[in-house]
Formats: C-alpha cells, structure tokens, sequence
C-alpha cells in the first residue's frame, strides 16, 4: 500500500524499498506523530474540512493506536517505509475510507519536522531529569566528604589544595550549564511547523496558532521553506549531547585515575567495576571507561549532522531522513551514561587519608606562602621568587616548606635584590618578629585552602556556603516541579 503511489506505475525495486525505508528508526517517533494528527484533526474540524462526527471518529482511531503504541502491540509493517505511513494505514485498516482526509493540508515533510520538535520536547525533559540526578549525587558527596583535602592540579602536577567538595561542585557548574542548553536548545525549537505543507504552506484556511496551542508549543514557524528543512534544533541539541558526554568522560576519567591503587582516592563499589578474565587481582573502572569512550560516539553524531546540512538547498531533502538515528542515539548514549555516573558516584568509597598524603606532596602550599609574603609588602613577583627557592630548598632536604628551619626562610628573601625582601630577611633572622612562624603556618594545607576565600574559592566557609547554595536550589526545583 503505496500512499504516494498514483503517478507510479509497476513496484519499486526491492533493493530500493530497503535503501530507503526507515521504520526500524523511526517508530520512536509513534507518540509524537499519533499527538501531531490528533492536533492536525482538530485544527481541519476548526477549518470546516471535517465535520464533528469525522473528527471525533478520527481521533478516536488515533488514541486507539496510541494505546497499542504503549502497550507494544502495534504490528510495524517495513513495506509502508516509515512510521508516518504505517500509522497512516494501520488507522485506515480500523476506520475505512475516513482515514485517508487525515493528510489532508499536510506533508510528511511537515509531520516529521513537528514530530522531532515533539521528541525533543519530551527528551529534554528526560535528560534534564537525569542531569538533576547526577548534580544531587555530587551534592550528597560534597555534603559528606567535602572537608577532605587533595591536591588541585595543572597539567597534571600538584598546584595548590582544594577541598573535595570544591572540585565536586565543580562538575555541579558544569552540569547546570548543560541544562541551560538542553532549555535553550528547547526555547528555539519551541515552535510548530504543522501547516507549512510539502514546503509552500498549505492550501486551506488553517489556524495554525490554534494547532501549536493544542499542542503545547509557544507559537508556529514564520517561514514554510525553512519550516520543513530546519534542523538547527538537531544540531544545538547535539552539540549539547556531545559537550555534555565531554562533561561526563572528565568525571570519568579522573575517577579511573583515582581508583588506580598508586592514587588510591577511591574505591568503585563491586556493583560498580568489572574483573579480569585472566588475572584475578583486577578490579576495573569500566562503566567510566565505556562512558568516556562511548563521548567519542556522541561527538561524532554532531560532526554527521552538520556534514548532512551543510550542503543541502532548499527545501526539504530525503538526506534528511538521516538526521534520526544520530540523534536518537545520542540521547540514549547521554541517558544511560548520566544513570551510569550518577550510580558509579553514589556508590565510591573516598579514602580522605590518602589524599591529604597526596596533597602534602609537590609543595602545592607554596602559592600560600608567597601571598603571605605579598601581605607583608613584598611585591608579588618577589615573593613568587623567595617562595620558589624555599620549593627548591625543600626539595634539596627532602620536606615540606612549614618543616624548613629559619636559615632557609633568612637565605630565601636575603637572596632577593628587594629592599622589602632585605628588610624581611632581617626580620627572619630575628626570632621575635613571629615572620618564619606566620610564613610556616601559611605553608600549611589548613592555611592555604582557608586563603582562597573569594566568591567560588576553595576556603571551607565558601564551599559550604556552595554546596548549601546548590542544595537549596535543587530542593526548591523538586517542590515547584
């Protein structure tokens, strides 16, 4: 049963029928096509193209179909090409002749832009959902072992202290941002291209505005050309799978760096990590590394869409039927891999004692002291200097800087060509002055994370204030939601 076979004469080759078909992709798009006909019906009743009895009878088939489209009873036929069709005929075997004024006013070209646009709406919500998920389990962790101290790095080498809750809300922030672009993405797609017809707008008095209300969108397309070949949508929604994958292969990365034994940070719950089909010491990370490659994946159905558009006139294209399957994938790979970090999360055992072992390695308490130094009137640069021989003086000795004796701190600022860093040497040399005891204890790991007490800092008033912030509003979005 060809819908668009009156100009046709004879069957399509087979080998075509199979290049060209799409149901085995598509039928995802079932509630969403059934919800844009039930729509449609009413807005050609509102157009007097149906009468009362038509339409009621029409949208009782529809929502007939829908039941068995949730029940998982529909049977999907491959001849009918896609899921537009298939429904199409599937309503028309249960009503008879009456079935075929649904299409009336309306190109599958049209239907499928509304049904995507429909998709998205939904998937947004799912994601969303699940993004709020991984931020509460960060949350919970911080609020537990966020005191814990480790070393902040760059380029991988110890830098200055952090808390652990610090860095956690850091994937917090990170997560936010994802959702404001799963919202953005949504607010451009928020639109309904129902009525723009094959690609000059239909022939019939259609209030098009009524439809979009009917259907819960803010509005309708202003221009039919670009309603039936517009995928930007796709593409920001990609772009937000692919930077949000990027987002979730970090946490994963530095998850499996942490569980190796020579960091030491954290142990995955046995629920949580794989063996070793050879050696029976493994215990391996790899949800975190099926997630950080599986970002690859997602990355890569950005790059296939734009490779799709970016050549394609106006209006629409059958390469377009290849926007489906990047996208349906990426928002199951960014699905399960929320689901799989938010578990993998929610279920470490953080050893806080190994990482302030780490953290009183690498002299990461040094920036510390040379801010010190800058409050006693040292100029910055200076006492980047001072601190930088007492790193290596310390290294030289084997210990820490709050362990160095007071020659080290007097030979550190004497060899400075500074007038103030004379004048501290001197006072370094006296031990009344209290410079060494106040530059020791700034050299500690208490001292140098309480230093950074900026808004957004690592000082512990600032991130309990963070994670009581993050708490607060996630708990106020569960009571309005």
């Amino acid at each position: 049963m060809r819908m668009w076979g009156g100009r046709f004469t004879g069957q399509t080759d087979p080998l075509i029928a199979e290049a060209t078909r799409s149901i085995e992709i598509d039928q995802v798009l079932a509630l969403d096509d059934l919800d844009g006909s039930i729509a449609h019906v009413r807005g050609l009743e509102r157009a007097g193209l149906l009468t009362a009895a038509e339409s009621r009878t029409l949208v009782q088939g529809l929502e007939s179909l829908r039941e068995e489209v949730r029940a998982g009873t529909l049977a999907w036929d491959p001849a009918l090409e896609d899921v537009h069709l298939n429904l199409e005929a599937a309503l028309t075997a249960r009503l008879g002749p009456v079935a075929g004024k649904l299409h009336t006013g309306r190109s599958r070209n049209d239907q499928v832009a509304l049904d995507l646009r429909l998709w998205l709406r939904r998937t947004v919500r799912e994601l969303d959902a699940s993004l709020v998920e991984l931020e509460r389990t960060l949350v919970d962790r911080a609020e537990r072992e966020g005191e814990a101290i480790l070393p902040g790095m760059t380029h991988v080498q110890p830098a200055q202290p952090v808390l652990l809750g610090h860095h956690l809300l850091a994937y917090v922030e990170m997560l936010e941002r994802d959702r404001g672009r799963l919202a953005d993405c949504w607010r451009r797609a928020d639109r309904s291209p129902l009525g723009a017809g094959a690609l000059a707008g239909a022939g019939f008095a259609l209030d098009r505005e009524a439809t979009a209300a009917d259907l819960g969108l803010a509005g309708v397309t202003a221009n039919s050309l670009d309603a039936v070949s517009d995928r930007d949508f796709a593409v920001e929604f990609l772009a937000a799978a692919a930077l949000g994958m990027t987002h979730l292969s970090r946490l994963a990365e530095e998850l499996v760096w942490w569980s190796n034994p020579a960091f030491g940070w954290v142990t995955l719950a046995d629920a949580h990590a794989t063996g070793s089909s050879m050696m029976p010491n493994k215990k391996n990370p790899d949800p975190c590394e099926l997630v950080r490659g599986r970002t690859a994946r997602v990355a890569g159905h950005l790059a296939a869409m734009l490779g799709i558009l970016k050549g394609l006139p106006l209006a629409y294209q059958r390469d377009l039927q290849e926007d489906k399957a990047p996208l349906f994938d990426a928002a199951g790979v960014w699905r399960s891999s929320l689901r799989v970090m938010a578990a993998v999360v929610g279920g470490l055992t953080f050893d806080v004692g190994r990482m302030r072992e780490a953290a009183l390695r690498g002299h990461v308490t040094a920036t510390s002291v040379a801010d010190a130094l800058v409050e006693r009137g040292l100029p910055f640069r200076a006492a980047h200097h001072v601190a930088g021989r007492l790193v290596a003086d310390a290294e030289q000795r084997g210990c820490r800087l709050d362990d160095l004796e007071t020659a080290s701190y007097a030979a550190a600022l004497g060899a400075e060509d500074d007038e103030d860093a004379r004048r501290l040497a001197a006072e370094a040399d006296d031990e009344r002055s209290g410079l060494v005891a106040a530059l020791r204890e700034a050299a500690t790991l208490e001292a140098a994370v309480r230093r950074p007490a900026v808004t957004g800092g690592t000082a512990p008033e600032r991130v309990r204030e963070a994670i009581a912030s993050a708490r607060r509003r996630l708990d106020e979005e569960a009571t309005a939601g």
